[in-house]
């Protein structure tokens, strides 16, 4: 077995884990390789969009998070698992060694069977990719979300002119460059500015409030952050189409 060492006396004194532990650091490596993947899909879906190219490539790229995101699920389980294996072992130190193998799959089983087909939703990387599809969708003014937003038949400048509003950051007052994302309250700031007012009040000892007026949010942290990958495209085609005009 694995992680044994050489001693016959069947105490779990004598297990050493680091062979199973130096395993998991590589699963985990693996799992750093499907977030890689998932931002390139997430990536790939949003080109589809900005470049108005069929919507049945789009949906291959959302089948392809969804798969994605199942499999982050599942590695995720086996890990817990094995941890939870690990663990029940170093506490309760049993007489005889256990089968590890059939203890971590008992427990991965376990896991596995709480599964339920809408779980890959709350990854965030999923979702964080269909609320930027959503939103690029919606600054493109597309039929498809302007219907569900019951906003068909409205002026298509006045979308325009609605979200060129949503380009300006609260707190510089000016087009952001580099949009992020609270993922508390839904606002957006240019990342320098917002980090760098995190900081200052963070080293006066204060908590940092959402500076959009009227937001409630008291206490924005560098972890609420994300990049807003579908404004700062929107940004920069709207900036595109300036240009052309005034040439």
């Amino acid at each position: 077995m694995p992680g044994r060492s050489s001693s016959s006396s069947g105490s779990t004194g004598f297990i050493s884990f680091s062979g199973i532990e130096s395993a998991l650091s590589s699963l985990k490596n693996f799992q750093s390789c499907i977030s890689s993947g998932m931002d390139t899909a997430s990536s790939v879906a949003l080109d589809l969009v900005e470049t108005q190219t069929e919507v049945s490539s789009e949906y291959s790229m959302d089948k392809a998070m969804v798969e994605l995101a199942m499999m982050d699920r599942e590695l995720s389980h086996y890990v817990k698992a094995v941890q939870s294996a690990i663990s029940h072992v170093k506490e309760e130190r049993p007489e005889k060694i256990p089968d590890l193998k059939l203890l971590v799959e008992k427990k991965f089983l376990a896991l596995q069977n709480k599964n339920c087909d809408t779980d890959f939703q709350n990854n965030a990387k999923f979702v964080q990719f269909k609320q930027q599809l959503k939103e690029l969708k919606k600054q493109y003014g597309l039929q498809a979300d302007r219907e569900a937003d019951g906003t068909e038949g409205v002026d298509e400048d006045m979308i325009v002119t609605q979200s060129q509003t949503n380009f300006i950051c609260p707190i510089t007052q000016v087009e952001m460059k580099k949009p992020v994302k609270n993922k508390v309250c839904g606002h957006t700031y240019e990342e320098e500015a917002i980090v760098r007012m995190i900081e200052s009040k963070h080293r006066r000892k204060k908590k940092a409030c959402c500076p959009k007026i009227g937001c409630s949010h008291t206490d924005v942290r560098m972890s609420d952050l994300i990049q807003d990958e579908a404004l700062r495209r929107a940004i920069e085609n709207h900036n595109k189409k300036k240009n052309r005009h005034s040439e």
